[in-house]
């Protein structure tokens, strides 16, 4: 598998291959379908497939302020896209003159002249050149006249017309569940570990405190059932069940600031400060409440963890 940052990586003596172009936000089962055509595609040609993703979002830069809150960070989603089977991955920079790019000029310069596309698969309703002017049927035009074929194919899976934009509103609402079922896995969120107020350790509920980073999709405030998961050299593939908490901590005075905490069931001799760590969603337990005392909110935090043990070892 070959992983290119830009164009400029891709070997001069690359040969013709399968192409598809998306932001692919998420690497939901609709994205994961188009991959797997490409992938398809190029064994029965004999040819190689290459998957080009952008970054950052184009519409951050189109539109500044726009910015979607994002489902998969883009270490997370060349990761994903890696396991779908692709020969090569191109994260392309999204930059403003990259944006102003004439559809003609874009089809040339990047799948014909860099990457010698014999078949393009995009979704549907791909958008590509200055003010998206081009669509699917001007990149059928276009492979007529570059010696290409292309196909749009619609983001569904067993059924489901599957969106970004579905899944993000399944978040915000704390939908974890039907979130995971279009992703085909749970939703992730990760970052660092930070010092936080330690309000759950002196509960006997030591958490890890992420800092995640700008634009990640966090669901809706409450309380879920899922994993933490880590892969370092102090903690190798660790994975384990927990509870996770999104919020305010809006029991305690001064609240206000919104975390994502992560409870490892029973553990409490785990050192995760500076640590890159990610939670996995499965299940929402509860809504945010605030608690008349400490003793009821810890009374409520038992029945957490009970619940989140019981989800988990269903899971």
């Amino acid at each position: 598998m070959r992983r290119w940052h830009g164009l400029d990586e891709v070997p001069a003596d690359w040969g013709r291959s399968v192409v598809t172009i998306g932001v692919f936000d998420g690497v939901h089962r609709g994205h994961q379908r188009i991959v797997a055509d490409a992938c398809a595609q190029a064994a029965e040609r004999g040819m190689r497939s290459v998957v080009i993703t952008f970054d950052p979002h184009p519409d951050e830069v189109v539109r500044p302020g726009t910015h979607p809150p994002l489902l998969t960070t883009t270490r997370r989603r060349i990761e994903l896209l890696e396991r779908l089977g692709a020969d090569a991955v191109a994260v392309v920079p999204f930059t403003l003159e990259l944006s102003r790019t004439p559809p003609d000029d874009f089809v040339r310069q990047v799948l014909v002249e860099r990457l010698h596309a014999a078949h393009v698969i995009v979704g549907e309703d791909f958008r590509f050149g200055h003010r998206a002017k081009g669509d699917v049927a001007l990149l059928k035009e276009l492979g007529a006249k570059y010696d290409f074929t292309a196909e749009g194919v619609p983001l569904v899976a067993n059924g489901d017309t599957i969106s970004s934009t579905l899944i993000r509103g399944r978040l915000e609402t704390g939908d974890v569940a039907s979130a995971a079922h279009a992703l085909g896995r749970p939703h992730r969120v990760e970052g660092v570990v930070v010092r936080g107020h330690q309000r759950g350790r002196a509960l006997g509920f030591p958490t890890a405190n992420l800092e995640t980073q700008p634009h990640t999709a966090i669901p809706a405030d409450g309380v879920y059932a899922g994993w933490l998961v880590c892969d370092s050299d102090r903690y190798p593939a660790f994975r384990w069940p927990t509870a996770i908490s999104i919020g305010t901590n809006p029991t305690f005075e001064g609240a206000g600031e919104r975390t994502v905490e992560a409870y490892a069931l029973d553990r409490t001799d785990l050192d995760l400060y500076g640590e890159h760590m990610a939670v996995d969603f499965t299940a929402r337990i509860r809504d945010t409440l605030k608690f008349d005392s400490i003793e009821a909110l810890v009374e409520e935090m038992h029945r957490d963890v009970d619940r989140a043990r019981e989800l988990t070892s269903e899971g």
